[in-house]
């Protein structure tokens, strides 16, 4: 089966609203249905092991593929929600080939030149929405894996910027980062001078 190339259909995902520290991370992804891929499923159900391998496999099979990010900056002055729509529409935009239909996990489209659906649980539904929520997990875990190797008394290598009990108390101890989200209330109050409490 040849690739029909008049309905192109890209499916997208975002990574990061949660996290206190880094950018939200966007993919963009059209599956190429002349090479399918088993497994395919909501990142966040999978173990990092097969996100990894699944990585590798829609990079290699994919038609097409893009990720984009919105950073730290941004999201404090847009907010978390207006920052993940710029990034979804960043990875869209940046496909070097252009969907005609886009797949959107969750219930809000960015602002897109193509027609766009949003899709509640659409990770767990389309394949190219989890092939998307996928690359991006990746993505965004090697930043923050990169961020532990310039700040190791963090551990964001352990729990990827997410408020945790060791995550607030390495920021009440240490301080706060450039890389942390000012705008996002625990990193608020820690420069505001108050003690963070669970």
């Amino acid at each position: 089966m040849k690739v029909n190339q008049d309905i192109l259909i890209a499916g997208v995902d975002e990574v990061g609203r949660g996290p206190l520290v880094g950018p939200v991370v966007a993919a963009a992804v059209i599956l190429n249905p002349d090479k399918p891929i088993e497994g395919l499923a909501d990142s966040k159900k999978l173990s990092e092991k097969r996100r990894l391998y699944l990585n590798e496999l829609i990079r290699e099979r994919a038609l097409s593929f893009a990720l984009a990010s919105a950073s730290v900056e941004e999201i404090d002055s847009l907010n978390i929600l207006h920052a993940s729509m710029l990034a979804m529409s960043r990875a869209v935009e940046a496909l070097p080939i252009q969907p005609h239909h886009v797949l959107v996990d969750g219930n809000r489209c960015p602002k897109l030149a193509v027609s766009c659906e949003a899709v509640v649980g659409g990770d767990a539904i389309h394949a190219n929405i989890s092939a998307a929520s996928i690359i991006a997990k990746v993505a965004r875990d090697q930043m923050m894996k990169a961020l532990h190797d310039i700040y190791p008394d963090y551990g964001f290598d352990r729990h990827k910027g997410y408020p945790t009990k060791d995550h607030l108390a390495a920021i009440q101890q240490f301080g706060v980062l450039p890389d942390h989200r000012r705008s996002f209330k625990p990193v608020r109050l820690c420069l505001e001078g108050n003690a963070l409490h669970d």
